[in-house]
């Protein structure tokens, strides 16, 4: 560095290999600011010259607070237990997105970073019911009500991540200013969570129906409309901004609420596949998405399967929920830009996707046919109840 030139921003950001986080990174260093990325696993892309890589785990204090030397900002993205068999898995769900987040703060209190931007997730308030146009002020979902663990724990984490705004400094170097986002589900080329296996259930031939009202309608985010908000609320914490964001929860997407497999549609005829037609009832997928769960309990610790849905994730994609981003427009800044999942499905075919020339297998034949007994099974043992309801 040359005298007289002033120390360039450092920050830090945990789960930094993950998509989300290496793309904020790169949006980041492009901006003139250091990039430390913080992650468990070592990134599978080439990181950029300029930007730095940190193995370690938000589980260790002791890493954390190494990583935060002469770091002015963390960008807590690394979580656990968003999906899948994921969601099945409490300790590390419990270890991760609790105590990670506790020493994420202490580091940050013993080590003198002066701003907090907490990556959440539209769960804290969503539990299944009906949501329409919510906003900010609606109250956390009591903790007994969430129906999965990751997103118990994403509501503790948020609350102490705010109840951590205005807490002093080591060293005497001024307060910590906190805030969280609560994104709605990610999108974008690259995606390596979700989409995948939404494709690979769309290419084995298991994406065969579609459930829940056709007028329920959910949200997602691009993930460069979520880099906007992060770099956004970044800014919003520091004096120039009056700090206004300190404290503060906002809800962020593209803000174009729409049935979840509507959604998916482009994607499914991009690829070359035809999109279902069968409409089944949400309270049979709910329940099959229960059995499943109880399978994976009594069996997952010899085979740890990835379950075909989880409850949640019924919730999630067949029940109505989408919030306002009038507070995050007016006091960000923010404004999505809109996208489609073109670029998405450019990708896919990029990798190869699309439909192939199949041999019937025996092992198909068998995974088919017990797939089919079982929803045969499910749908017997789910009527009743459903009578019984209904009545």
């Amino acid at each position: 560095m040359e005298p007289g030139n002033p120390a360039k921003e450092r920050v830090l950001i945990t789960g930094g290999t993950g998509y989300f986080g290496f793309r904020l990174g790169c949006a980041i260093y492009q901006k003139g600011v250091d990039v430390i990325l913080f992650d468990v696993v070592k990134p599978l892309q080439t990181v950029p010259e300029g930007i730095k890589f940190m193995q370690g785990d938000i589980c260790c204090l002791s890493e954390v607070e190494e990583a935060l030397r002469d770091v002015i900002c963390v960008f807590h993205i690394a979580s656990y237990g968003m999906s899948g068999r994921e969601q099945l898995n409490r300790k590390l769900i419990e270890d991760v997105n609790v105590k990670g987040t506790e020493n994420v703060i202490q580091a940050c209190k013993s080590t003198g970073v002066s701003s907090l931007v907490y990556t959440s997730t539209y769960n804290v308030i969503f539990g299944g019911q009906i949501i329409e146009n919510g906003d900010e002020s609606l109250p956390y979902l009591p903790l007994h009500l969430h129906p999965d663990h990751y997103s118990r724990t994403k509501s503790l984490a948020e609350m102490k991540v705010l109840e951590a705004n205005g807490a002093e400094l080591g060293n005497g170097k001024g307060v910590l200013r906190t805030c969280a986002l609560r994104p709605a589900g990610i999108y974008g080329p690259g995606e390596q969570r979700h989409l995948p296996r939404i494709v690979s259930y769309i290419e084995r031939g298991l994406f065969k129906f579609v459930y829940g009202d056709p007028l329920s309608l959910v949200e997602f985010v691009h993930v460069d409309n979520l880099v906007q908000a992060h770099i956004l609320a970044s800014e919003a914490l520091k004096a120039n901004k009056q700090h206004i964001a300190a404290g503060q929860a906002y809800f962020i997407s593209d803000g174009r609420p729409v049935n979840n497999f509507e959604f998916f549609r482009p994607l499914v005829e991009g690829l070359g596949y035809k999109f279902p037609t069968r409409r089944l009832p949400l309270s049979l997928v709910y329940f099959f998405a229960f059995l499943t769960e109880v399978v994976h309990f009594l069996v997952g610790h010899i085979y740890n399967f990835q379950p075909l849905l989880t409850r949640t994730e019924v919730y999630k994609t067949g029940v109505t929920h989408y919030f306002s981003m009038d507070k995050a427009r007016k006091e960000l800044g923010y404004e999505p830009q809109q996208y489609s999942l073109n670029e998405v499905v450019e990708w896919f075919r990029s990798q190869g996707c699309g439909p192939k020339p199949r041999n019937y297998t025996i092992m198909q034949l068998v995974r088919d046919g017990g797939l089919l007994v079982l929803l045969i099974a499910v749908m017997v043992s789910w009527f009743p109840s459903a009578v019984t309801f209904s009545l």
